[in-house]
């Protein structure tokens, strides 16, 4: 991938990451490409990430959660939803947190609230952590899909990952996130329309694959026909 960031750029924020597992080490793996120190963390210590920091090299180490949110300038939470309430509130407080999660009932059992569509998933992370800038991001995106098809700014075939939040400036600084690591970002608003790509909408998943039933070969998803998914989106 090509860049043009200079070392003072690169060397500016580091990244937080509550959950180390497919997509939060997958986005662990493109900040450090695109020149970010990250911390990741899991649910069962830092011990347990050796494999994963050795890969990442000189500008990754390993933490707890606590560890993660206190030292990041930007906190990517990516633990299943059932967790959500174990995020460590206090050291999150005035950040910038990208939630990737998604509600699965059959992984995190029935949630009354999010069934009815009376709220969201990432407006449950909002309520758990009132003084974060919560901004909804990755969720919609096989991790594989999102290891393969970062591409440099203006390329043509370029993907573009929905975002979602009720603070316009943590956007703006999830935005420039996103295009350091390779894609553009499609604005959907609040959090409360976040909806739009959840499992089982048409943005979701096969947006970024060679086929609908082909996950494991990624095809570029462009602006354009991610904003088409969205609008079709239907509750």
């Amino acid at each position: 991938m090509c860049h043009g960031w200079t070392e003072l750029e690169t060397n500016m924020t580091t990244v937080g990451l509550i959950g180390s597992g497919n997509i939060g080490g997958t986005v662990a793996r493109l900040a450090v490409a695109a020149g970010y120190d990250v911390v990741v963390s899991n649910s069962r210590g830092p011990e347990t990430l050796t494999e994963l920091v050795e890969e990442l090299g000189e500008h990754a180490s390993a933490g707890t959660a606590h560890d993660a949110a206190q030292v990041g300038d930007l906190v990517v939470v990516s633990v299943p939803l059932k967790a959500y309430r174990a995020v460590p509130v206090e050291p999150l407080a005035g950040k910038v947190v990208i939630d990737t999660n998604n509600y699965y009932p059959q992984r995190d059992g029935t949630i009354p609230e999010l069934d009815s569509g009376e709220t969201t998933s990432s407006e449950l992370l909002q309520r758990h952590l009132p003084d974060s800038r919560v901004v909804k991001v990755f969720n919609n995106i096989y991790f594989k899909g999102l290891a393969d098809l970062p591409r440099p700014s203006g390329a043509p075939d370029r993907s573009a990952l929905a975002i979602a939040g009720d603070d316009a400036a943590a956007k703006a600084e999830v935005t420039a996130f996103l295009d350091r690591i390779g894609y553009d970002a499609v604005d959907v608003g609040p959090l409360a329309e976040g909806w739009r790509y959840q499992p089982d909408t048409p943005a979701y998943g096969t947006l970024y694959s060679a086929t609908p039933t082909d996950w494991e070969h990624p095809a570029p998803g462009d602006a354009e026909k991610l904003r088409a998914a969205l609008a079709a989106a239907t509750r």
